[in-house]
């Protein structure tokens, strides 16, 4: 197996290059520089001299901040650009050097409206320009037959800890009062997708004819007010001023509105069906992040008090 690499920056990217080295697995990852859409002549030439036996695309407009998603709509040919173009350029690629092609999408080609989690027949019909764009960018890439699209749950992990630090830094500002939207989401670790996504293509390595379109995420499927109450929990055994406001909290929720959707939750029973890939359980995840994200802080802290000593000292 030889891989060239869109996105390998992106935070499921970075776990993803991770388990390539780690498994030894060859592959490309060339620079978000060089992947502009009107760049599409360098991008045929690197793929082409690379010679892969397989694309792999996890660009995403929003993959580093959820809060993307709204500035989506003032940014729309930036938005189109990474969800639609470049998609559409490396899916052409892909179809005339007839190479298989993996591609990264996400729930937000849907409208929400569901009442269960959606899988893979029911029709999209997204609902802003985030969405529109990931699903015109997914139009593009079935075009080549020899392709499989992976929609992933609501993601969160080492490199995508925005929105969680968001969360707890208002909780704290607003002692305890905190506002949320009313939605639900299936909650997915970028390791775990990475792993999900390399599973696919060591059996399309194999020569498996699985073409299509697939979803994956998280075991256990949550309203964002359940969510963000496991990560106050997990944050107040870090944090003492989380945990004095626990049991005075107020978690306020308001109505999704476009482009956000009110329900993004995926079944994988196809992904099970076909790779015979597991959901797994993000709590752990969860609880690994939020740490992460305190020993963030606290190395911070302890770099600016050396600083300061510094400076006393020099004066």
């Amino acid at each position: 197996m030889k891989l060239f690499v869109v996105g390998a920056n992106s935070p499921t990217g970075k776990h993803f290059v991770e388990q390539l080295r780690k498994k030894r697995i060859s592959f490309l990852a060339p620079a978000r520089t060089q992947f502009f859409p009107e760049n599409a002549m360098g991008i045929a030439k690197l793929v082409t001299e690379y010679a892969p036996t397989q694309l792999v695309n996890l660009t995403d407009f929003i993959s580093g901040n959820h809060s993307a998603l709204r500035r989506a709509e003032t940014a729309e040919d930036r938005c189109r650009s990474v969800n639609t173009l470049l998609p559409a350029t490396l899916a052409e690629i892909a179809n005339h050097l007839n190479v298989p092609m993996v591609h990264l999408s996400n729930a937000y080609v849907f409208d929400g409206e569901k009442k269960l989690g959606y899988n893979e027949n029911d029709a999209a019909n997204p609902m802003g320009i985030y969405g529109g764009a990931t699903y015109e960018g997914e139009r593009a890439v079935s075009d080549h037959n020899a392709h499989i699209i992976i929609r992933s749950g609501w993601l969160f992990g080492q490199w995508k800890k925005g929105l969680i630090k968001s969360w707890i830094r208002s909780f704290k500002r607003n002692e305890g009062h905190l506002q949320l939207t009313r939605r639900r989401f299936s909650p997915t670790h970028t390791g775990d997708l990475a792993n999900a996504i390399l599973a696919v293509c060591q059996q399309v390595d194999c020569d498996a004819n699985v073409w299509g379109t697939y979803h994956f995420s998280g075991l256990e499927t949550k309203r964002e007010s359940e969510f963000v109450q496991q990560v106050l929990k997990y944050a107040a055994n870090h944090d003492e001023d989380i945990y004095q406001l626990l049991d005075s909290k107020r978690l306020i929720e308001k109505e999704a509105r476009a482009p956000e959707i009110a329900n993004a939750t995926l079944s994988s029973k196809k992904i099970f069906d076909t790779f015979g890939i597991k959901q797994k359980s993000w709590h752990g995840h969860l609880q690994d992040v939020i740490k992460l994200l305190y020993e963030g802080r606290t190395r911070k802290s302890a770099s600016s008090r050396v600083a300061d000593n510094a400076t006393t000292d020099a004066a």
